[in-house]
């Protein structure tokens, strides 16, 4: 059968025999997934080299080895084989691999300069997968640097493909035709998420009395696929095969999906996104397609991963539709409205700026890079991502200070797991659990055993590592009598075996704490206490609140959360195993901090000082501690100044005036090296004029000995205390012969409140700073009430004091009231009267 794909082979051959890297665009069912490998196996520039075809997932790394191998009429493993992570059929004549992406990656670190291989093809480069993106900046700075001879084929259904063709250094980029038939479009709008599985399966119902031919759903994950199958169970034709696919299930299940029905049947294939690309199902004709994806979204503020469900793409809209016309014109039911549809973000983000880039951080560590940008990206790694896996890696033991690899990381790097679950085997083989360690990587890297109902109730691991024991004892009916899902039980038992032999370990017994003490290596940041003495809120090591979901009517006072989402106000724990104080001690010391705590305590008023047992943010231990340094207690006791403010300190009503006028001759004389004494500086500068002063001081009411006049004025130096007391004086004397205070507001004129008849014999309004500034009296009565404010006494005494002597003649009789007050004799109280 003739293919689209094959009318643009002679120029694919052309474009790479003359230049180092192409870029291929074609729809699904092109063909270039199959076709383009075997027509270039035998090109003069290959010269008996090997091709590495990377593809995103392992069904369809099998799946295209299988068809590859029947086109040349041979087996798997001869000329054409392919390698995933628990399974490969290779030899030493294999000349085309298919290879799964992470394997794509080892292969890159253990030989950079890949030798042996003439060219690698990066299909559905689309999906943009960050193993993808890591394998594709390897390859490109090994070609730079180690092989110029090395030929790159970036292929991709829908992407941009001008942008990858300038990563590629502007490489020539071709567009083949698809084959497909016309597609009828329609949409279904239904209701919210919460129901994916009942709308599924009520369309599929209504569907399939008018359709024909085998039908494709596209549901958001296991679960709800799960969930529609149970729904679709009750009223199946007995003419129709309903058959799941995902990645979880046995390689029997999934080429039972992808094979045609048989004759006289309809087929139903209940599919995660899967089946968008790669994978050829025999038989479709008509798509229903829920319209949501499962996505692992990470956040830099919480070091956590949700999974979160939402839209698909416009592209991935496109390419589900396209697999209902490969055979023949057909059919799409798309359950959400044409605007929603407008409404769809163009691509689906790429996984590099959403992930948890850990393992990213690991492959650069050994790779030998420390600066992410020198290598060439479509979308370079975020910074706050990269930077908070850099400090997760150092607290794995994995990085050290320069986030250079520590052979701790070089161990991590040799099982091909999540730098948490990799550091866990490590510690298990110094521990001699290994047996364990490689069940709890199986059972937190695979889907959980529980489900449903059987998994209520059960937040705690050794729930299923009892079930996978009774699994491995009497096989599935055992394992479902525990409630466990038997073939995921089957799944977590061939990774756990895969890591076993590594460690050439045989299944053991465990004892209470082990699984707590391992996961406690892997999530050293998730490490909880729990909050009160009863219920089931914790405090993680990384200072995050949690909750302990389904947790039992006693939950421990220390677990490890080892699956849990950030949640909204507080994180959500799902799984856990317990975790003993006698435990953390014994096995977890290098996680343990002494660390002396000297802190201002508020509630006390007073400098408290303990020596803490810290991990991470939790304190698990606190005594007192009873010798402390000057240095230290000053500290502290500064620091709680700094909270409580400078109202704490002794203040007089001198000093608060003595603050004013250095203020004020600050704002009048800018140009002089008058100092900034406001609250602020003071506050901001203890350090500097108070905390010397501050030795065996420990409490607030130790501050009431400070001569806080004297620390103050030390920060005038000479000559200014003269000046001050010259430009600024602290008391003005009146023609009365008292001595009033002025009172200084800084950025205003200082005020004098004095009594109207101790200013008789003055001509004009009091000025100070060199007679710059003029003093804005408060002239007041004999009673000292407010009669008059004026800064010009002159035109008082000119204009307004014969009014205001009328009014305090009648008022105060007995005092004297001159009709000129220039020439009349100040006085400070009432006139005596003349005894005949």
């Amino acid at each position: 059968m003739t293919l689209p794909i094959e009318a643009l082979i002679p120029e694919i051959r052309q474009q790479l025999q003359n230049r180092a890297a192409l870029v291929l665009q074609a729809p699904p069912g092109a063909g270039k997934t199959t076709r383009v490998p075997l027509a270039l196996l035998h090109e003069t520039w290959l010269a008996g080299q090997q091709i590495l075809v990377l593809e995103p997932r392992r069904l369809a790394a099998r799946a295209a080895a299988q068809r590859m191998a029947a086109a040349l009429g041979e087996a798997v493993g001869a000329t054409v084989g392919y390698r995933t992570r628990f399974d490969s059929q290779v030899s030493a004549q294999t000349r085309i691999e298919v290879l799964t992406e992470g394997i794509l990656t080892r292969r890159l670190q253990q030989d950079p300069a890949l030798e042996g291989v003439g060219l690698v093809i990066f299909d559905e480069y689309h999906e943009r997968s960050l193993h993808a993106d890591t394998a594709l900046a390897f390859c490109l700075e090994s070609r730079q640097t180690l092989r110029e001879d090395l030929k790159l084929l970036v292929m991709s259904a829908t992407l941009d493909g001008a942008a990858v063709s300038r990563l590629l250094g502007d490489a020539p980029l071709l567009s083949s035709a698809g084959r497909s038939y016309p597609v009828q479009v329609h949409y279904v709008p239904v209701d919210a998420p919460p129901r994916i599985a009942d709308n599924m399966a009520q369309v599929l119902r209504q569907i399939l009395p008018d359709s024909s031919g085998d039908i494709l759903a596209f549901l958001p994950g296991s679960g709800e696929i799960r969930q529609t199958l149970a729904l679709l169970c009750a009223d199946c034709p007995a003419w129709l095969d309903v058959c799941p696919l995902f990645g979880d299930l046995s390689q029997a299940a999934q080429d039972a999906a992808l094979q045609p029905a048989l004759p006289g049947r309809r087929k139903l294939v209940l599919a995660t996104p899967i089946a968008e690309t790669s994978l050829t199902i025999v038989g479709i004709t008509t798509v229903v397609d829920s319209g949501w994806r499962k996505t692992p979204c990470f956040d830099p503020r919480t070091g956590l991963s949700r999974l979160t469900l939402q839209r698909i793409s416009k592209a991935s809209a496109e390419q589900r539709a396209g697999r209902a016309g490969r055979l023949q014109a057909g059919v799409c039911y798309r359950l959400w409205s044409a605007s929603q549809q407008a409404a769809l973000v163009a691509q689906t983000p790429a996984e590099i700026c959403t992930a948890d880039l850990a393992p990213l951080a690991l492959e650069l560590a050994q790779w030998g890079v420390r600066d992410a940008t020198t290598l060439a990206w479509l979308d370079p790694p975020p910074a706050g991502a990269l930077a908070q896996a850099r400090e997760l890696l150092q607290n794995l033991e994995a990085l050290d200070a320069d986030y250079r690899l520590t052979p701790t990381g070089s161990q991590l790097l040799r099982w091909g797991l999540h730098p948490r679950l990799a550091r866990m085997l490590v510690a298990a083989q110094n521990l001699g659990w290994g047996a364990l360690a490689c069940d709890l990587a199986g059972l937190l890297s695979e889907r959980d055993l529980m489900r449903g109902e059987a998994a209520q109730g059960h937040s705690d691991l050794h729930r299923r590592l009892e079930a996978l024991t009774a699994y491995r004892s009497g096989g599935a009916p055992a394992a479902r009598s525990m409630g466990a899902d038997a073939a995921a039980c089957g799944l977590v038992e061939q990774a756990a075996r895969q890591w076993r032999r590594g460690l050439r370990e045989e299944p053991q017994p465990t004892h209470a704490d082990s699984a707590g003490v391992l996961l406690a290596f892997a999530y050293p940041d998730r490490i909880a206490v729990r909050r009160a003495a009863t219920g089931n809120r914790y405090r993680l090591a990384n200072g995050r609140g949690a909750s302990l979901i389904d947790a039992p009517l006693s939950p421990p006072q220390y677990l490890v959360a080892a699956t849990l989402d950030a949640g909204q106000q507080e994180a959500r724990i799902f799984l856990a195993a317990p975790l003993s104080a006698a435990a953390i001690d014994r096995y977890l010391g290098t996680l343990l901090q002494e660390r002396a705590q000297i802190a201002w305590d508020s509630r006390e008023g007073a400098v408290v000082a303990v020596q803490e047992q810290r991990l991470g943010q939790l304190v698990l231990r606190s005594t007192p501690l009873t010798t402390l340094t000057a240095a230290q207690q000053q500290t502290a006791l500064t620091q709680g100044i700094r909270s409580h403010g400078l109202g704490v300190l002794p203040w007089c009503d001198s000093s608060r005036s003595w603050q004013a006028r250095v203020l004020s001759l600050r704002s009048w004389f800018p140009e002089q090296a008058w100092p900034d004494v406001s609250d602020a500086w003071l506050l901001a500068h203890l350090e500097d004029w108070l905390t010397p002063a501050l030795p065996g001081m420990s409490r607030l009411s130790h501050l009431s000995k400070l001569n806080l006049p004297t620390l103050l004025q030390a920060l005038l130096t000479w000559p200014l205390p003269q000046q001050l007391e010259q430009l600024a004086p602290a008391s003005l004397l009146v023609p009365s012969g008292s001595r009033i205070g002025l009172s200084y507001q800084p950025g205003a004129e200082p005020v004098l409140a004095v009594r109207l008849q101790e200013l008789f014999g003055l001509e004009d309004t009091p000025r100070i700073a060199n007679g710059q500034i003029a003093v804005t009296l408060h002239l007041l009565s004999p009673a000292r009430r407010p009669i008059q404010v004026t800064r010009d006494l002159r035109s008082f005494w000119n204009n307004t004091y014969a009014e205001v002597k009328k009014e305090l003649k009648g008022r105060y009789p007995k005092h004297d009231w001159p009709d000129n007050p220039r020439l009349a004799t100040p006085s400070r109280g009432a006139k005596r009267r003349r005894v005949d």
